[in-house]
């Protein structure tokens, strides 16, 4: 049995048990995953993957990649734009998200691959994507190095990286933000979802998270080049970028 740990929120769990729990609060919370996007948010989430897609800057044929993308809002976003030419690949590791992803697709006329896979052992060749992209899916990953070694291999030479995440927020908004977090958070999860502790749990990972220029050096150690980062809402979430040169 494997011994080493990792954390699930704050809580120490075997490296081997957090797969299973992360998959418990993703497959609670996937038919209101939307809703509850909005209401977190305040619709904020949507101005931040807008501007993902604005920075990824992909073209008519381009070959992309979203891992965990849930409930496929990037992935509908960047299928307009790489056209009938290019392709989108949606995937993620949880059905229940996946499938809702699937159906969204769908009904928005769109018909695009669908793989449910471990971002941590990605079933594509070397060089094969123009662009791979991540939104608030790399801090459930148990090995998060591994994962972003990952998403580098499957990568053509000249493509990148783009991780958008909750990260460290600005420290005079500490504590109306950790106030939010703990407090409210919850009990809109509890009242829409009837899941408090779900919603605790995205609360106490984002606090687990590397912050801004943790995330910056781990994305380096893996081989990825001209790594930067993008601070929105005051650090409340950040978009990395990197490089497969």
């Amino acid at each position: 049995m494997d011994d080493k740990t990792t954390h699930f929120g704050y809580e120490t769990v075997a490296e081997s048990e957090k797969a299973g729990k992360v998959a418990g609060v993703f497959s609670s919370v996937a038919s209101n995953y939307d809703i509850m996007n909005d209401l977190m948010s305040g619709g904020l989430h949507r101005l931040w993957k807008a501007f993902t897609v604005r920075v990824a800057s992909v073209k008519a044929g381009d070959r992309v990649l979203d891992v965990a993308g849930g409930t496929a809002d990037l992935s509908m976003a960047f299928a307009k734009r790489v056209g009938p030419s290019g392709q989108v690949w949606l995937t993620d590791i949880n059905n229940a998200m996946l499938t809702h992803g699937r159906d969204r697709t769908i009904d928005h006329g769109l018909t695009l691959p669908v793989a449910q896979c471990d971002a941590e052992k990605l079933p594509f060749p070397d060089n094969h994507f123009n662009l791979v992209t991540v939104a608030f899916g790399l801090r459930n990953m148990t090995h998060k190095d591994l994962a972003l070694a990952e998403m580098r291999r499957v990568l053509k030479p000249g493509g990148r990286l783009l991780v958008l995440e909750f990260s460290k927020v600005h420290k005079p908004l500490a504590p109306a933000y950790d106030l939010y977090s703990f407090k409210i958070l919850p009990w809109l999860g509890a009242r829409v979802a009837g899941d408090a502790d779900s919603y605790r749990y995205l609360a106490e990972s984002i606090r687990m998270h590397p912050d801004q220029d943790s995330l910056k050096t781990m994305m380096e150690s893996v081989g990825f080049d001209r790594v930067d980062y993008f601070n929105l809402t005051g650090g409340i979430v950040a978009l990395h970028r990197g490089y497969k040169l």
